[in-house]
């Protein structure tokens, strides 16, 4: 009898509180909720007069119904989310799941129309936006959210992120900056501001912005790798080296630094960890072409001129244009005439790569550029010619010995 009494206390209680503030909101959605809680505070007075013990289903739904359901409401509320918002959004939800964007991002219009100042509907309607990539209009709606609470730090880096992805570089690093002045150790903030001004090629601002975030993620490589590139658009090759190492010890999958430290290593003309860095490299699809083709160029360094055409080759297999880059290179004309031609009628497909992102392409081919211009230095075209020249010299004295 007690917890019936108690039951009841509880239940009108939450029952009066929702009323009261359904008139104070002006909001009929309580209806609903009032709705199912008479219903069950009903159930229960009727079982109560009639004498009947209901069963455990109806005894648990009444609970469900008069307190439980009320209360979820009230600590919804609490949130900062409104009854309307919850209900609104909950629907949207449940359709962006089942794959209806389209009516997800209706119900969410509906909710806008309802309540032009719900932060929840802009923000659920700026993710609509951006997963349909209509990243302008996702930027309008993610910008409304953060007028309506622009304290909000995970909002403005969202605007900084698609700022960025939609060019406009100057307003995303403004953002970005005050974000870093407020938590510098914000992790995805640092590498997105140190990705634009990477971009900008402002390398020097990018250095300090990644040496600010790595004393609060010492173990996070990716800033190491960043690191590495830009000291290498600098053409500060030995700090370069130094963060592209410390990258792939707390990574030793990410080859990205171990190919670009075979090109430095290239430089320096230490033939021998070149050759290391780029046969580690070959178990990375992406870059197993042009690891390929460098330890060719390696090979013919080394005068090992038949392993030069297997690497050769096997680029050729990976990518049929790199046959072009290999008849205009001068060091691998003396064995040309035996790369196998590329297979025009190949109807075989290879998993399609993954493309590297632009300041890696950017990097690769600074290191590129910078190694053609060392390599001609070094006379390395002429240096291999000699050694080959030297090899069939013996091979051909030898020849003639034995006639």
């Amino acid at each position: 009898m007690i917890e019936r009494m108690l039951f009841y206390v509880v239940s009108l209680g939450l029952f009066l509180f929702l009323f009261f503030r359904m008139i104070q909101k002006n909001d009929t959605n309580y209806l609903y909720v009032l709705t199912l809680q008479a219903l069950g505070i009903a159930i229960s007075f009727i079982a109560l007069m009639l004498r009947i013990k209901l069963s455990l289903v109806f005894l648990i739904l009444t609970y469900i119904f008069s307190i439980i359901l009320p209360i979820l409401v009230i600590l919804v509320e609490r949130k900062g989310i409104t009854l309307t918002e919850a209900i609104f959004i909950s629907i949207a939800t449940f359709y962006a799941k089942i794959g209806m964007e389209q009516k997800a991002k209706e119900v969410l219009l509906k909710l806008v129309e309802k309540v032009p100042n719900s932060f929840y509907a802009h923000k659920s309607l700026a993710e609509v936006y951006e997963k349909e990539n209509e990243l302008e209009i996702a930027t309008e709606e993610y910008i409304r959210a953060s007028n309506i609470r622009p304290n909000d730090d995970n909002i403005q880096y969202k605007i900084a992120d698609l700022f960025h992805q939609c060019g406009k570089q100057d307003g995303a690093t403004k953002i970005l900056q005050e974000l870093l002045k407020k938590k510098p150790e914000w992790e995805d903030a640092s590498l997105l501001l140190g990705d634009i001004l990477q971009e900008q090629e402002k390398f020097k601002e990018a250095v300090s912005v990644y040496l600010d975030a790595i004393q609060y993620h010492p173990e996070n490589y990716n800033l190491y790798y960043n690191l590495g590139m830009v000291y290498t658009r600098l053409n500060d090759f030995q700090n370069a080296k130094e963060y592209y190492e410390k990258a792939a010890e707390l990574n030793s999958l990410l080859y990205h630094a171990k190919y670009n430290l075979g090109q430095i290593a290239l430089l320096y003309n230490e033939i021998e960890e070149a050759e290391q860095y780029f046969i580690e490299c070959l178990q990375d699809e992406e870059l197993e072409e042009d690891a390929y083709y460098y330890l060719a160029y390696i090979a013919m360094l080394k005068g090992e001129e038949e392993k030069a055409i297997q690497y050769l080759n096997a680029a050729v297999d990976e990518n049929p244009e790199i046959y072009d880059r290999i008849r205009k290179e001068l060091i691998f004309q003396i064995i040309f005439n035996k790369v196998d031609k590329p297979n025009k009628n190949r109807t075989e497909h290879k998993r399609p790569k993954i493309k590297p992102k632009k300041k890696e392409i950017e990097t690769m081919k600074h290191l590129k550029r910078t190694f053609e211009l060392v390599g001609n230095l070094n006379n390395n075209d002429i240096k291999a010619m000699k050694l080959i020249q030297n090899k069939r010299k013996e091979e051909k004295e030898k020849e003639n010995e034995r006639e």
